[in-house]
């Protein structure tokens, strides 16, 4: 007996292709998402569109477009209210931080990955649970131990907790890269006579470059914006960094927000355009990291 052919699904009850399903869940996923940057980007515009207005405009409100866009603002805040200086010694204190964070974490990230001694893996978890400590619990103690050693209200007494306080986020980033490099390339250096200093600087560093870049970014923002322990340590205004500096902008009697928003903007242009240079590093880095 011949076998009748199955009949054809009704209209009403097929199912939509695959192709649209992805379509209406990228719809679904991608609208709320979209909306929530829009709300998000929104006070950043702002912020950059009153950086072009002047003292009127921007209280009159209005359009987020200026009427009358102007570089006046940013050049008197740039110039009148000694943001250059404190531009300067945000650069230095955040330019030290860095570069003593990838000196020494770089070597305790290398320690851990690599090397074998008593209590490694002990002291490791120690540094991975120091991330759940937050900062402000310790300022009282930092800011007595700056006072004995002689450093309070200078731009090493910001360094030094700084580069402290990056110790847990550096070494477990740093860790995991290093555990990522192939154990053969160490073993070849070592056939060849090369020593442990050679091995970490020739070797492990090269291959580690995208780590040591985001590293250096998750050290660099942060401290470039940090405002709790700058303000509590520094007294002299010659000292101040640039958060210390857009504080005092908002501080005035009468504050003149189109002054306060072009401090703003140049507070964090040189956040985003570091981050743009070095975005493909960092995402690399904390991929490399995690497989590590």
């Amino acid at each position: 007996m011949t076998s009748l052919p199955a009949p054809a699904p009704s209209a009403t009850g097929a199912k939509p292709p695959a192709t649209a399903r992805r379509i209406g869940a990228r719809v679904l996923i991608g609208v709320p998402l979209a909306a929530y940057a829009l709300v998000s980007l929104y006070p950043f515009l702002w912020m950059v569109s009153g950086a072009f207005k002047d003292q009127f405009e921007v209280v009159r409100g209005g359009h987020l477009i200026p009427e009358h866009p102007t570089l006046h603002t940013l050049t008197d805040t740039w110039n009148r209210l000694h943001f250059f200086d404190y531009f300067l010694n945000s650069l230095k204190v955040t330019a030290l931080t860095v570069v003593l964070t990838l000196l020494i974490y770089a070597a305790a990230g290398y320690a851990f990955a690599v090397l074998r001694f008593p209590g490694r893996d002990w002291l490791y978890r120690l540094f991975v649970a120091l991330l759940f400590v937050p900062g402000v619990t310790v300022l009282l103690p930092i800011i007595l131990l700056e006072h004995n050693l002689g450093v309070l209200g200078t731009h090493y007494g910001l360094v030094l907790p700084f580069v402290n306080g990056t110790a847990p986020l550096s070494v477990m980033l740093l860790t995991g890269a290093f555990r990522a490099v192939p154990k053969e390339l160490r073993d070849s250096a070592r056939v060849d006579g090369a020593g442990e200093a050679h091995i970490f600087a020739r070797v492990h560093l090269p291959l580690a470059r995208p780590a040591l870049i985001t590293v250096a970014l998750l050290t660099a923002i942060p401290t470039w914006n940090e405002y709790l322990l700058t303000k509590v340590s520094l007294n002299d205004e010659s000292a101040y960094t640039l958060s210390l500096g857009l504080q005092q902008l908002s501080a005035q009697n009468v504050p003149h927000y189109n002054n306060l928003m072009a401090g703003a903007l140049i507070v964090v242009i040189p956040v985003i355009l570091l981050f743009l240079a070095l975005q493909r590093y960092f995402v690399n880095g904390l991929v490399g990291a995690v497989k590590g």
